[in-house]
């Protein structure tokens, strides 16, 4: 099969005074990023309305209690859930005290009214919680409360081989650490250090969690909210530690452009630092034993990042993989011709000139295009779409609705009669 041309442009490259990692990046509200180095600075990135022109700004924000000389492990951000208001930032870094080193856990958030979501006052109001434990990933996600409200929580990993979790205290204006079974039983008894965790609601109250481990363990399971009750669970084993996992719904098209659903339900993406990317096709129906490879995959070193996004404009979603042997990675699910199953493919692979670490698609610029950022270890890339490929789109889709409003205005029979008299017109 040909491979597909690369359908981005650069438009710009924001240099970083020291490296990143895999949990550097996030989104802080709807045009903007934050990223995380780690010597201690926090970058926030968006684009600014200059002289009537759009241009990319890179600042840096002060961030309060954290030190000069500390190691920035990981950043999240998170919007409450309604009807709650406010921008929340939480970082974890290791203070370097000389003798020992202290790791915390830093949440930031302004109750201030008209400052919820001004991130330089924000940044000024911080809760700073010691930890007993090395930090992982920070991960934020949505749960059904016993009133039936929903609220958005932090999760922490740690190298204790737990998850921790951090929930709001309304009346006290803070946020606090609480047993994590309480809304997640999934995450109790875990059989190594978790470096990657998601999640994703479902119907009924229902939500899928996948968490991949230091030791290749990866566990996913199905839960009851309400309780919260552990449905079904499932594990299986890796030989190497897991990057990546990640929950997608997955369809696809068929010749005349219809969308068929052959891969229902989610599916989970599994990346580990050695081995091919696995997806785990229907979780919620089959669990772990239906897989489907993505080849070549493990050809570029360890797979970092992962991203599932429609970047084509087709309806049908691509799988990203950022890789730390420098190369983005786009695969697309084929179905099958005649029987059988389909398969992942290869469409193209974009070079970058130091190795992938984190993947995010978003409108940066609010114009109703998202951008695609990649952080590298060296700094922030943002790719827009080519306007050459995206005119030509529009323009083609436009044509097409024309000529079906077109034909759906003639009279009944009508559209014979053309047809006939083209025919004619052509014969003579």
């Amino acid at each position: 099969m040909s491979r597909v041309e690369f359908p981005m442009v650069e438009d710009s490259f924001t240099r970083f005074p020291s490296q990143s990692n895999m949990y550097g990046l996030c989104q802080a509200g709807e045009q903007q990023l934050l990223a995380a180095t780690l010597k201690g600075k926090v970058v926030c990135f968006r684009y600014h309305v200059l002289q009537r022109t759009v241009r990319p700004v890179a600042k840096e924000v002060q961030f309060t209690y954290i030190p000069v000389d500390a190691e920035i492990v990981s950043i999240d951000a998170f919007h409450k859930s309604s009807p709650k208001r406010g921008l929340v930032v939480g970082i974890t870094f290791i203070k370097d005290s000389g003798d020992k080193a202290t790791p915390f856990l830093n949440i930031y958030c302004d109750y201030e009214p008209g400052s919820e979501f001004n991130l330089e006052s924000i940044a000024q109001s911080c809760l700073n919680l010691e930890l007993q434990f090395t930090p992982f990933q920070l991960y934020h996600t949505e749960v059904q409360c016993d009133d039936g409200a929903k609220e958005t929580v932090f999760l922490l990993s740690g190298h204790d081989q737990r998850i921790h979790l951090y929930k709001e205290n309304a009346s006290l204006h803070q946020f606090e650490e609480q047993p994590v079974e309480r809304l997640f039983p999934e995450l109790q008894q875990l059989p190594s250090n978790v470096l990657w965790l998601d999640m994703r609601s479902l119907a009924s109250g229902r939500r899928l969690s996948a968490f991949g481990c230091q030791s290749g363990c990866v566990g996913l399971a199905l839960v009851n909210q309400t309780g919260p009750e552990v449905l079904q669970s499932w594990r299986v084993q890796f030989d190497s530690p897991i990057s990546t996992v990640l929950l997608f719904p997955v369809s696809c098209n068929n010749a005349s452009g219809e969308i068929r659903h052959e891969m229902s339900g989610y599916n989970l993406l599994v990346t580990s630092t050695i081995e091919i990317a696995v997806v785990y096709r229907d979780v919620e129906q089959h669990g772990l034993t239906l897989t489907m490879c993505l080849p070549e995959s493990d050809q570029w070193d360890a797979v970092l990042s992962a991203l599932v996004i429609d970047l084509d404009f087709d309806g049908q979603k691509e799988v990203l993989l950022g890789t730390y042997g420098q190369e983005l990675l786009c695969y697309k699910y084929q179905a099958a011709v005649s029987g059988g199953d389909g398969q992942f493919q290869l469409q193209w692979r974009r070079s970058f000139k130091s190795p992938l670490l984190s993947i995010i698609y978003l409108d940066l610029t609010g114009d109703g295009m998202k951008e695609l950022a990649v952080l590298t270890l060296k700094g922030l890339h943002v790719l827009q779409h080519s306007l050459t490929c995206t005119t030509a789109l529009v323009l083609q889709r436009l044509s097409q609705q024309v000529s079906e409003r077109a034909q759906a205005a003639l009279p009944e029979g009508a559209e014979h009669t053309a047809e006939e008299a083209t025919l004619q017109t052509s014969s003579n």
